[in-house]
């Protein structure tokens, strides 16, 4: 009796030293799934982690690239407006510049009406003495107020032999056969010239051929 007791003791350790070691090897393989699983797992989020640097770098060089275009609009926005500025700047210099040397032309064109009445007054021929020493006198005025106007750039205009519209300006014309045509014939008012623009251009009478009148008939 007392063997049979043993066996079945003995048996009964056997039976859970079994399941012990069927238990364990059971958390073993429980583990390596679980291992296994992480292993996926890792392999995944490094996927996702070289995926996420890609889109963040093509997105940066995006935006780099829309500051570039933006940087190079501003350059050529201030370029011209700097360019726009020396040209407004090179405008008034200029301005200023033709104000000062042409700043008394409004005023010498009033004198010079007055200077050739003057003048030619000046230079009438009388008999009558006590006339003529006042008139040595306005003479010598006369002469003074020329001197004043060269010192001031006004000069007479050389009158040519050939009409030049730009100095001339023509009031009548005659025909003389022996001139060609174009042939300044008579200087009738003296022009004028301050420094180098026309003051007031002279009147003269230039050869001209008329032309022949309509044949009404034809």
């Amino acid at each position: 009796m007392n063997n049979r007791y043993r066996e079945e003791e003995l048996n009964e350790e056997l039976n859970k030293d079994l399941d012990k070691d069927s238990c364990k090897d059971i958390n073993i393989e429980d583990k390596d799934i679980d291992l296994d699983n992480q292993d996926i797992n890792d392999d995944s989020d490094d996927k996702k982690s070289k995926e996420k640097p890609s889109k963040k770098v093509k997105k940066l060089d995006e935006e780099i690239k829309k500051l570039k275009e933006e940087n190079q609009k501003l350059r050529d926005q201030y370029l011209r407006t700097l360019a726009d500025a020396e040209n407004f700047k090179r405008r008034i210099d200029e301005e200023r510049i033709r104000e000062r040397k042409y700043g008394s032309q409004r005023l010498l064109e009033k004198l010079i009406a007055s200077i050739d009445i003057f003048d030619k007054a000046v230079n009438m021929k009388t008999d009558d003495q006590n006339l003529n020493n006042f008139l040595i006198g306005f003479q010598m005025i006369n002469n003074n107020l020329k001197q004043v106007l060269e010192e001031e750039g006004v000069k007479k205009i050389k009158t040519t032999e050939k009409f030049d519209p730009h100095f001339h300006h023509a009031v009548e014309t005659d025909y003389d056969e022996t001139k060609e045509e174009g042939t300044i014939l008579m200087v009738i008012k003296d022009g004028y010239m301050y420094k180098d623009r026309v003051l007031s251009p002279s009147l003269v009478k230039v050869n001209q051929k008329p032309q022949n009148p309509e044949n009404k008939d034809n």
